[in-house]
């Protein structure tokens, strides 16, 4: 890929041990290492070691005298793992992660631009059919200030 988009929907399972085999279309981009945070809405992100490094430029600046920054680091750097994948494109999965995402076998895997997301099935069903309805209306309508 090499261009640091992800797109895509894909339903690899984790195996006992935690790992994650992951999708052939993201793999070159993800090779040289990445980091898995706690996301958004209880799934996990998956990021380029480069784009997590350039993400988090700002807030590892930021003055750690503010009560939120401090944190917001400890929350994101206390719940992150840096991997490189396997020969496979493995990835292994903390114990952590897996139990605040929810993850047991059956993943679903999406490319979110910037990241890659893990969630557990069901729960990416949830959310994604709530979140049909929602994004036809804002197709319609176009987002404030784009």
């Amino acid at each position: 890929m090499g261009n640091g988009m992800f797109l895509g929907t894909h339903t690899p399972r984790l195996d006992e041990k935690g790992r994650l085999i992951l999708p052939a279309k993201f793999r070159d981009e993800l090779a040289a290492g990445l980091v898995i945070t706690r996301g958004q809405d209880r799934c996990l992100a998956i990021w380029p070691m480069e784009t997590f490094i350039a993400q988090t430029a700002d807030l590892r600046n930021a003055s750690s005298s503010s009560k939120q920054v401090r944190d917001y680091q400890r929350m994101l750097a206390s719940g992150a793992s840096d991997e490189v994948p396997d020969k496979q494109g493995r990835i292994t999965i903390p114990p952590h992660l897996r139990a605040y995402a929810g993850l047991d076998k059956e993943c679903v895997v999406v490319g979110a631009m910037n990241r890659v997301e893990v969630w557990d099935a069901a729960s990416w069903n949830t959310y994604s059919t709530e979140q049909e309805a929602e994004f036809a209306d804002l197709n319609n309508e176009g987002f404030p200030g784009l």
